[in-house]
């Protein structure tokens, strides 16, 4: 099955205040595995980036601007995407996002029920705990010391991770098979050579001495 993890980053909480995407990032897995095909993209939000926005990512508004609007970068992401499902960590937050735009340049909007959120799976599987990306990472053993701040691509590098983790991990049979297929190492049958049954005349003469020893065996009436 082929699913998309993306992640995005803004200038604010809501959009309905005039806050806007300034990148959006996502992945393809199959089969709960990456396929190594994503979609990166910063976005001019054509508007001043708050400083409590970029301490939490560091884009400033100088390096946003001249960046592609988002008009310019929304249809290369819906062919990436395509028809699949959407995972992302509180995906209410992405989506309104996302459809806020779509619906500013008059494009239909991509239904909820497409989305699949981590948030709510780690709810239900650890209810009382942290949830935040940061915590089931330590959580799951997943490292983040390459991570300084909040980044689209990045962060949904960190959450397919956890995704895996949350619908119940990989198998090992399955990394075998998948190093041995990027490794081109042909499978083949083994066979092992037939193993003699047969007592020997020394484990005959043993087994006749303990049947004798029985005591009333109950072959003999």
């Amino acid at each position: 099955m082929r699913e998309i993890v993306w992640d995005t980053e803004t200038t604010g909480i809501f959009p309905g205040d005039g806050h806007r995407i300034v990148e959006i990032g996502a992945l393809e897995m199959v089969d709960r595995v990456l396929t190594g095909r994503s979609f990166h993209s910063y976005v001019d939000p054509c508007r001043p980036m708050p400083k409590d926005s970029q301490a939490v990512h560091g884009l400033s508004s100088d390096f946003l601007t001249g960046q592609p609007v988002f008009e310019m970068i929304i249809d290369d992401f819906l062919d990436f995407v395509g028809d699949s499902p959407l995972v992302a960590h509180n995906a209410a937050f992405d989506m309104e996002f996302l459809n806020w735009e779509l619906k500013r340049i008059k494009r239909p909007v991509i239904p909820h029920s497409r989305a699949i959120d981590t948030l709510e799976i780690s709810r239900k599987l650890n209810p009382g705990a942290k949830h935040t990306l940061d915590a089931l990472c330590n959580r799951y053993g997943i490292d983040l010391s390459g991570r300084t701040k909040h980044g689209a691509l990045v962060d949904a590098e960190l959450l397919a991770r956890v995704y895996v983790e949350l619908t119940g991990g990989r198998q090992i049979g399955f990394d075998l098979a998948e190093a041995a297929v990027a490794e081109e190492v042909p499978v083949e049958r083994v066979t092992l050579a037939m193993r003699a049954h047969a007592a020997s005349p020394e484990e005959l003469e043993r087994h006749a001495v303990f049947v004798a020893g029985l005591k009333d065996p109950l072959w003999v009436q």
